[in-house]
């Protein structure tokens, strides 16, 4: 062992989750996990080490496996930070995506009508209003801008919280209160003295409680969107309150997906001018591109399980309590899949990409969050053709690797 080995490196089990030197590229130490096979072994923050899940095909299969399951509140379940295990301390269940069928069955088919093709088509236009508003700002405001403060959030966010239904009045403070929530690590509360934790963990409890104000009955503003269609159902389902709320909460998480993914895409194209020539020129991006860009960021790429039966995977067995952690990132490189999988190539048919994840918990809102991304790129790229970097692209932030997003965490552009 060298002076720079960790003990879990020098057992063949480096620390996990990995820093990522380019926001939308692998962090270099997957090359190695890349090249173990589907199948290797991380350490995590607490010293555990678990199965990290790799390979496209065994990440398929996996996924589609109950034997795995998704319940955040099981003892055995990997938390990838201190956060995650605060949340399991406290018994904070997350829907959707922290329980197994049939309540996930349940409960997604509650929220899926407000996610359906011409749900979001009917949202495009509203959409496109916000991104020509924002890019209007955006030339107002002079020739430098941080484009995720700028652009990339408020179109995500604003987008996502006008579906839930929060009334306007509402909307600036709720957006606020759900950025501190996603995106701890660009506040201003120095994370050294656990400022940032905190002033998520207020935001949470913020959040919910307003959540569950909304929903209570007798409330002077109207329900609209998922908030009123979810009411609709209190008293003849006899549902639980907090569990919409907290529903809806899971749902407001997407838009900080969303905006990381718009704001990599961008900082990729701009590093492939010559494939973001037919954008700058107006034309619409096509579905593959769209679906190539979110291959090639993988934003949401830690995806956590636990083992309730032993699992027989690519000749290694998984024991019934082994955490597994299924990355994404590592799914959309496999070079049995992908040909020369780091480079961005716009003509690429990318549709089985596994950003969106797979099986009963693939992303929910993956309609919505391409035609944001389709309508972001278009928008900016026509409005602003000599749109480019104001910092070198190896100055260009990513998320820390305890974040909830990879990718993009500010972008400072000029014009």
């Amino acid at each position: 062992m060298t002076a720079l080995d960790t003990p879990s490196e020098a057992e063949g089990s480096p620390s996990f989750p990995m820093e990522r030197d380019c926001p939308y590229q692998m962090p270099p130490g997957y090359t190695a996990l890349l090249a173990a096979g589907p199948l290797s072994r991380v350490t995590l923050y607490d010293g555990r080490r678990v199965w990290l899940v790799g390979g496209y095909d065994a990440g398929r299969r996996l996924l589609l496996d109950p034997r795995l399951s998704s319940d955040n509140l099981h003892p055995a379940f990997p938390c990838l930070t201190p956060s995650q295990d605060e949340q399991r301390v406290h018994r904070v269940r997350l829907p959707l995506v922290g329980v197994d069928n049939p309540v996930h069955a349940r409960q997604r088919r509650r929220v899926t009508p407000a996610f359906g093709i011409r749900r979001v088509a009917a949202l495009r236009p509203d959409i496109e209003r916000t991104a020509r508003r924002l890019v209007d700002a955006l030339l107002a405001s002079g020739g430098t801008a941080d484009l995720v403060d700028a652009y990339a959030r408020p179109l995500a966010y604003g987008t996502t919280i006008a579906l839930l239904g929060v009334p306007e009045a509402d909307r600036a403070s709720f957006a606020e209160l759900a950025q501190r929530l996603l995106a701890p690590d660009d506040n201003t509360a120095g994370a050294s003295d656990g400022g940032d934790d905190a002033s998520a963990q207020e935001a949470f409890f913020a959040i919910r409680r307003y959540l569950n104000e909304l929903l209570t009955p007798g409330a002077s503003h109207p329900r609209t969107g998922l908030v009123g269609e979810l009411f609709a159902r209190i008293a003849g389902e006899r549902i639980d309150r907090d569990e919409l709320a907290m529903t809806c909460l899971v749902v407001l998480g997407g838009a900080e997906t969303t905006a990381t993914t718009i704001a990599s895409a961008v900082l990729a194209l701009l590093e492939h001018p010559e494939q973001a020539r037919g954008v700058r020129s107006g034309r619409a991006l096509p579905a593959d591109a769209v679906d190539e860009l979110t291959r090639l960021v993988s934003a949401s790429d830690e995806l956590p399980r636990v083992a309730l039966a032993d699992i027989e995977c690519a000749g290694r067995t998984i024991r019934r309590g082994d955490g597994v952690v299924v990355s994404t990132m590592l799914m959309n490189r496999d070079p049995a899949v992908w040909s020369d999988a780091a480079a961005l190539d716009l003509r690429r048919a990318a549709g089985r990409h596994a950003a969106f994840g797979h099986g009963i918990h693939q992303c929910l809102g993956q309609n919505l969050a391409r035609a944001q991304l389709e309508i972001a790129l278009t928008t900016l790229f026509r409005r602003v053709p000599g749109l480019r970097l104001a910092v070198p692209a190896v100055r260009v932030p990513a998320h820390p690797a305890h974040a909830q997003q990879s990718g993009v965490s500010a972008l400072p552009v000029t014009w």
